[in-house]
């Protein structure tokens, strides 16, 4: 079985992904950065070939990982937004949606100059709320478990994810 940690950009799936990894035996894997590390920055990528090529690159990604096991995977905050995305991901893991309120993903978001979707001539807060609004019934309908993180340590967030794992198998070790 694979954890898939989604949710919005900022709202920490990276630094959570990371902790669940020092926490237990599973190994960690950013969509985001292997897909820098094989094709360059994402906002390039966006600048050059638009979404939809960036979109269809991420599937390919998931295609790889859909079938290897004990892996968390933190994946970008429109991976899940594609059905077969979901599809083969759900088809060897759970989905874990991470939760944060508005004014949390602003604080964190509001200085960031590198993330495409946020550079539309919007405020941060104007487009990250358009971007929840769209984003967070898909997140919630797609998702096995939802944690919110507002108020949590990255710690206590992955302890709260590994619990749910361990009553998932009945208390048995992964």
């Amino acid at each position: 079985m694979n954890l898939i940690l989604c949710g919005m950009m900022g709202v920490g799936k990276t630094t959570v992904g990371i902790k669940i990894e020092e926490k237990d035996c599973w190994r960690w894997i950013d969509t985001d950065a292997l897909i820098v590390e094989k094709y360059g920055e994402i906002s390039q990528i966006f600048a050059q070939y638009g979404e939809k090529y960036f979109r269809d690159l991420e599937t390919e990604l998931v295609k790889s990982l859909a079938n290897e096991d004990g892996l968390v995977i933190s994946v970008g905050g429109g991976l899940v937004l594609k059905e077969e995305n979901c599809a083969l991901l759900k088809g060897n893991g759970k989905i874990v949606f991470l939760r944060a309120a508005l004014s949390t993903l602003v604080q964190r978001l509001r200085l960031d100059t590198a993330r495409p979707l946020l550079q539309t001539g919007q405020s941060t807060q104007e487009r990250i709320a358009e971007l929840l609004e769209v984003r967070t019934p898909i997140y919630e309908r797609v998702a096995d478990w939802v944690v919110d993180v507002d108020g949590k340590t990255p710690d206590e967030i992955a302890t709260e994810i590994l619990s749910l794992v361990k009553k998932e198998k009945g208390g048995e070790e992964k």
